[in-house]
């Protein structure tokens, strides 16, 4: 019988490298070679493996036994879980309990926009910020909010008209808007009652590569 394909998401995303643990592994057995001027030869010999064996582990062609990822740490001199560190940094996950979100209220020109962190994340090439923003009854417009990334909105209370550059789109629950957000964008008027909306901001980390 035919192996069957993992249940598809409507993701365009590429499917996770199944050598990325090894290519983790074998870049950071790399990086600490050289943090430590040995060569592939140096390493190999003081590791007990062939330099073949050794280049195939740096490049992630390989997955290398218990042996020799513990013969690896000793001849370098670092513990076994320094030699995964970049494969856990892959693995970051925030967890947010209802209502405990932190929260900050906009002053001045902003008065009335209240903002609710929803998690974050401390490593990887890209910046997630989500949040939950409400804008209470004497919430002033602001159009003027500016910053690099991509932005979503998802409406989830009230109405809202919301201006993103030249245009003004008219917000209801269920509606969402996806756009640059380095033009000038924000609320613009608004309707009776609770707004509330999701805001998850998305923008390349200071020295990252995305």
């Amino acid at each position: 019988m035919a192996e069957t394909e993992p249940f598809p998401t409507g993701s365009g995303a590429p499917r996770n490298d199944p050598r990325a643990l090894e290519k983790a592994l074998g870049l950071r057995v790399r990086q600490l070679r050289r943090q430590q001027d040995l060569s592939v030869a140096d390493l190999s010999a003081a590791a007990g493996l062939s330099t073949g064996m050794l280049s195939k582990i740096e490049n992630g062609q390989i997955s290398p036994s218990l042996t020799s990822v513990h013969s690896l740490a000793q001849a370098l001199n670092v513990p076994i879980s320094a030699l995964f560190a970049l494969a856990e940094d892959r693995q970051d996950c925030s967890y947010v309990a209802a209502g405990e979100g932190v929260k900050i209220e906009r002053r001045g020109t902003k008065a009335g926009h209240i903002y609710q962190l929803l998690g974050h994340l401390l490593s990887g090439d890209l910046a997630i910020e989500p949040y939950v923003i409400t804008l209470a009854p004497d919430a002033l417009p602001y159009t003027s909010f500016s910053h690099s990334g991509t932005e979503l909105i998802y409406m989830l209370e009230g109405h809202l008209a919301y201006r993103h550059g030249d245009r003004s789109y008219d917000l209801k629950p269920g509606d969402t808007l996806l756009f640059d957000s380095q033009a000038q964008h924000g609320p613009e008027t608004r309707g009776e009652g609770v707004i509330r909306y999701l805001s998850i901001i998305v923008y390349p980390r200071a020295g990252g590569s995305g």
